[in-house]
């Protein structure tokens, strides 16, 4: 398949705005795909070069970008920054300079987009001195046998900025009409998502083998799983009730969320993180824990790491877990501020697939394979059967200095990347205040007025992710509780994604200053859930939405461990209004 003919697609895609012609482009491109080419079209399509949890960077610079096109087109650089600066967009100006090109096309080659996939590998794989010079030069062969919309995209591409608004699943709903002509099997595309994290290889297996390959796809070792998800009740009558009256009990710590893959025989560790990122440099401690710790030959399990001392046996703020962030100083954080992992999950053991086995089964062998003592112990957890006991263990828990607990159905399976009924978190309230934070998309945001305007910040459009719809759905704006430094920092990174016209996957009756791609997401903190015409969270039949009163962002900036998808959903939304309005009720 020819870039030229990917790059017509990818334009189509850019002026639509509705998801259901998003999937019909989308499921036509990657019909025409050949056999091999569908693994890296997938991963192009979502401006990546390998699954996301492989951290494949391109690391390549603006300046060199415009250097290259300067090169290719025979063009000062000046003039490239100039173009770029008119037409706001640096591929626009590709596009406009490789039409206008000065230098003699090179002669009648045409690019394959799998060899345009493959000089991108190249080029994120050029390291060491000259790096820049050589991933330029790799650019400028690409330029210059490109026509003036492959140039477009070739450079977008390589400075991260594809952007085409194709989110897992319309892109699933996409794989599953094109080969088996309806979009009805998308669930069963997205539960072999869920195991294996992705995209490009479900693709694969599905034009390879058909429906009967993606049922047979199981967990493996380094390809992490899409954490399972737990969703909210208010009250331990109701979470036993909807346990069938018995259930476990677990710590619920405020922590990174971690998932431990183990091989003891390569001496290899890898961490993820609940969006999938690879952390394993920013545990060392629990990589080495790992390997000498845990009781098994190849594992994967599933805990909350999190800054503990030992010797007064305190949990530590999550803004000291937060730091292992950081790029530099891990070695020396992990001596002064050591993790521990409480491991909850276990979904791979010694070459066997745990992820349908019952919790209680899961728990037991997880127990089993652990010490009493070490840097990777069991959450803390108890069997309750009656409302008090449950209400107990949370208020012994809030004491610890926890978020709350999980209470989890014993005989349920992982549910790998679904929020179900048979995880149930009960989190610790504040007066006047919903009885938890959402975390909310961000889509658009607003320049700053009167004081605000020296920092062109004014606030945030955001909304919650309907699952069903694969669509943001407005619920508030934000306009309140920023200080200085956040609105210098939210103006620099969303000035970075904000694109022309209302994404696609973005349903608003709102207009803000500047629409974003939808990719960042920040924790939200508000006093209730009202109901309201502005925005279309939740819209019924009488156009009336969902919406919150008084909200303000809780922590310092975006959640960097959440992508916009992982975004509190409308449907729970909804349940968080009902629950809302109960508790009103009992407290009058």
């Amino acid at each position: 398949m020819l870039f030229e003919e990917v790059a017509s697609y990818y334009e189509k895609l850019e002026n639509v705005s509705s998801r259901l012609a998003m999937i019909d482009i989308l499921s036509e491109m990657l019909g025409k795909a050949k056999r091999g080419e569908i693994r890296p079209l997938i991963y192009m399509t979502q401006g990546l070069l390998g699954p996301p949890f492989e951290g494949i960077d391109l690391g390549m610079a603006e300046k060199s970008a415009q250097h290259a096109i300067a090169t290719a087109t025979g063009y000062h650089n000046e003039e490239v920054v100039s173009v770029s600066r008119r037409l706001g967009d640096i591929g626009d100006a590709a596009e406009e300079l490789v039409k206008k090109t000065k230098l003699r096309r090179m002669g009648s080659k045409r690019h394959g987009a799998v060899d345009v996939f493959e000089t991108m590998i190249k080029i994120a794989h050029t390291g060491g001195a000259g790096s820049q010079e050589g991933k330029r030069n790799l650019l400028v062969s690409l330029l210059t046998a490109s026509s003036p919309l492959e140039a477009r995209y070739i450079i977008r591409f390589a400075l991260g900025k594809l952007r085409l608004g194709a989110g897992d699943a319309t892109i699933l709903e996409a794989l599953s009409k094109e080969a088996t002509g309806t979009r009805e099997n998308k669930p069963k595309l997205e539960n072999a998502y869920n195991i294996c994290s992705d995209l490009g290889k479900v693709g694969e297996i599905l034009t390879e083998s058909g429906m009967e390959g993606i049922g047979k796809l199981k967990v493996s070792l380094f390809s992490p799983v899409r954490p399972a998800l737990a969703e909210r009740l208010p009250t331990a009558e109701e979470i036993l009730e909807k346990m069938h009256g018995r259930c476990a009990v677990e710590s619920k710590y405020d922590g990174l969320r971690a998932q431990v893959h183990i091989d003891r025989g390569r001496r290899r560790v890898e961490i993820f993180s609940r969006n999938l990122e690879k952390i394993t440099p920013m545990l060392p401690e629990i990589v080495k824990a790992a390997l000498s710790e845990v009781k098994a030959e190849k594992a994967i399990l599933e805990g909350e790491a999190i800054a503990y001392d030992e010797t007064t046996r305190e949990f530590r703020p999550f803004q000291e877990t937060i730091q292992r962030k950081r790029k530099t100083g891990i070695e020396e954080l992990s001596r002064s501020m050591p993790l521990h992992l409480f491991a909850f999950d276990l979904m791979f053991l010694d070459g066997e697939d745990y992820l349908n086995k019952p919790y209680e089964e899961r728990r037991e062998k997880l127990e089993s394979i652990l010490k009493k003592e070490g840097t990777i112990l069991t959450s803390g957890r108890i069997i309750v059967d009656k409302p008090r006991d449950l209400e107990k263990y949370f208020e012994e828990q809030i004491e610890e200095g926890l978020e709350g607990i999980v209470a989890k159905e014993l005989n349920s399976p992982y549910v790998a990347g679904a929020r179900k009924f048979s995880w149930i978190k009960l989190k610790r309230s504040y007066k006047g205040e919903l009885s938890d934070t959402v975390d909310l998309a961000i889509v658009g945001y607003y320049i700053g007025r009167g004081q605000r305007t020296e920092f062109g910040f004014g606030g945030l459009l955001a909304a919650a992710y309907n699952e069903k719809r694969d669509m943001f759905e407005t619920v508030t704006r934000i306009g309140t509780g920023f200080s200085e430094e956040q609105m210098k920092n939210f103006k620099k990174i969303l000035d970075k994604i904000k694109v022309p016209h209302k994404p696609a996957r973005v349903d608003s009756l709102v207009t803000p200053d500047f629409w974003v791609e939808p990719k960042y997401v920040v924790e939200v903190r508000a006093d209730e859930i009202t109901r309201s015409p502005m925005h279309t969270c939740g819209r019924d039949s009488n156009d009336t939405g969902y919406a919150l009163r008084f909200p303000r962002i809780v922590s310092d900036g975006v959640r960097g461990d959440k992508s916009a998808d992982e975004a509190t959903t409308t449907k729970e939304i909804i349940e968080m209004y009902g629950q809302q309005k109960r508790i009103k009720v009992e407290d009058a």
